[in-house]
């Protein structure tokens, strides 16, 4: 049993589960900031031109409860015990997920391009400090214009 305690131990302090799990509740955070987006400002407007007040409540009744309907509400139609699709709920939860998507997009867009920069300059590599005499072979400095063992004149390097 010890054992067991100190496997799990080493395994929910590794980095990348510690890492995972911040992940995780900042991502159900921003999905439910997303989700208030859609449903309380995106959808509203939306909701207007269409002739609905709430989006939310865009039902197709399958089957009439008790009393039978029109229900004026989603909710209504429930209370009631109709058997309705509820598609406008649907349609909400599609439009967050696609603006959940476009920002991890342009997050990861953003950190691609800061890993390309940062890529970039670790590339390129330091010129070479020494260079090699074509006359003599011996190791001169880059920028020489003289060979200082055989007196040789060199080109500029570069």
């Amino acid at each position: 049993m010890n054992t067991v305690l100190k496997e799990f131990r080493e395994f929910a302090l590794k980095g990348n589960v510690v890492d995972m799990a911040v992940g995780i509740i900042i991502g159900a955070a921003f999905g439910s900031i997303a989700k208030s987006l859609v449903s309380d400002v995106i959808m509203p407007p939306i909701g207007l031109l269409i002739g609905k007040v709430d989006f939310s409540d865009l039902f197709l009744v399958l089957k009439n409860g008790t009393p039978p309907g029109p229900y004026a509400t989603a909710a209504a139609a429930s209370r009631a015990g109709a058997v309705a699709i509820r598609y406008g709920v649907f349609i909400d939860q599609v439009v967050a997920f696609v603006l959940v998507a476009f920002s991890v997009f342009l997050l990861v867009k953003g950190i691609n391009v800061l890993r390309r920069e940062e890529e970039e300059k670790e590339e390129k590599p330091a010129p070479p400090e020494t260079r090699q005499c074509p006359y003599c072979l011996s190791a001169i400095p880059a920028k020489a214009l003289r060979c200082p063992q055989c007196t040789s004149e060199l080109k500029a390097s570069g």
